[in-house]
């Protein structure tokens, strides 16, 4: 078999990698969970921070459910939309406020209108808006003139003066919609679609940091008891198998507990608890590539300690470290999951899929068991696609995997 010698090893990994399928299609869930996680309120249904916005006369609609909906204009200030606002965590106001509702009728100079009653049975009379206020916001209750006009003042201080025709028209053509929810709607009527697509950045960034956090502590730990042996061994390696004693899940609790309730410290909790496989595998890769004569030779050129094991070993750990990471990547979601299935992950009205689980656990012996089975699926799905993604990095960097055919 012909091999290409001009190629680098990241290249041959590369080639190796790719033809793994499962492991190319795990890759592309990732890239595409993080396109949705960093685009934010951009794309999603409710652009609204956290996808948060309540309607509780919709509450737990089916997939594809849709209603007509009347926008009324809010009075109050809404804060301008910049671009980095959507981004991540992002996302602005309604300038409107979404009234449900089965029918409307114009009475004069106002808009009558059926409110959507959705699993509520009481009948309720119908409301009016005067039609100026819905279409814009006020400063002051408009005034109805005798010649079918109204005068009203905006919140920016003008005044104007229109016919009540031509606001009647204006809110059949801009303030009447129809609103749709593919995924249906949670207990609390918000769209189910939006707050799974804003739980995965909750879990990427879980999933990122806290690993950022356990490669740090784990190489530094595990390169120092492999590199200089003896009591460091041995007081590293001591430290290693105490916190591996204790369950992940139990430790995670106890540092989340000391640290407080809330999103960052679950990086910290997570972090701290998954060091320690990646610390084993450095430690050990390490013990192995001290011995050898590159080595030798830079102790014999006189570099220090320090540089040895940055610039000569650590570059050679990267491949074990790497496919790690992959795993512990899955871990720390699944990890974030239960914490917040157990009420001290990320809290409201931040979106987690495990507080999504938490809310609707109940649903799934009656007739609205998707309520919980899709955040279950989205965290199966990303879970799965990491370790796909780790076996095929596993495979790439395998020293012994010849069938690198470039």
């Amino acid at each position: 078999m012909q091999h290409n010698t001009t190629q680098s090893f990241s290249a041959i990994t590369w080639n190796r990698f790719k033809r793994n399928k499962l492991a190319l299609a795990g890759l592309l869930v990732i890239g595409f969970a993080t396109l949705v996680a960093i685009l934010g309120a951009y794309i999603r249904p409710d652009s609204t921070p956290f996808a948060n916005d309540m309607n509780l006369s919709l509450t737990t609609q089916k997939p594809g459910f849709s209603v007509k909906m009347l926008r009324l204009r809010k009075n109050n200030e809404i804060e301008s939309t910049q671009f980095l606002h959507g981004l991540f965590f992002g996302g602005t106001e309604n300038k409107y406020q979404y009234i449900p509702i089965n029918s409307y009728t114009f009475a004069g100079d106002a808009i009558v209108v059926n409110e959507f009653q959705g699993q509520n049975t009481t009948v309720q009379e119908p409301k009016k808006y005067n039609v100026a206020d819905v279409v814009y916001q006020l400063t002051n209750p408009p005034i109805t003139n005798t010649n079918s006009t109204i005068t009203f003042v905006t919140l920016e201080g003008e005044k104007h003066t229109e016919t009540i025709a031509e606001l009647q028209a204006k809110i059949k053509k801009n303030n009447i919609i129809t609103k749709y929810y593919l995924l249906g709607t949670d207990r609390f009527g918000r769209d189910m679609l939006s707050r799974l697509m804003a739980g995965t950045l909750i879990s990427l960034a879980v999933g990122f940091i806290s690993v950022f956090i356990s490669i740090f502590i784990g190489t530094a730990l595990g390169a120092m008891a492999g590199f200089y042996k003896g009591r460091t061994d041995d007081a590293i390696m001591w430290l290693i198998n105490v916190v591996w004693s204790i369950p992940t899940l139990l430790l995670v609790i106890a540092i989340t507990l000391a640290l407080g309730k809330g999103f960052w410290q679950i990086f910290v909790a997570v972090g701290l608890t998954t060091w320690v496989e990646v610390a084993r595998v450095v430690r050990g890769q390490v013990l192995s590539l001290s011995e050898k004569e590159f080595v030798e030779a830079a102790r014999a050129l006189g570099y220090s300690n320090a540089r040895i094991i940055i610039k000569h070993i650590l570059p050679n750990v990267a491949g074990p470290i790497i496919v790690v990471s992959a795993a512990n990547f899955a871990t720390a979601i699944l990890t974030e999951a239960g914490l917040s299935f157990l009420g001290i992950g990320a809290q409201p009205p931040m979106s987690s899929w495990g507080s999504m689980i938490k809310d609707h656990y109940g649903y799934i012996i009656v007739d609205a068991a998707y309520l919980a089975v899709l955040p279950g699926l989205a965290i199966m799905l990303m879970v799965l696609a990491f370790i796909l993604v780790g076996n095929g990095l596993r495979d790439a960097f395998d020293t012994r995997y010849v069938n690198d055919k470039v």
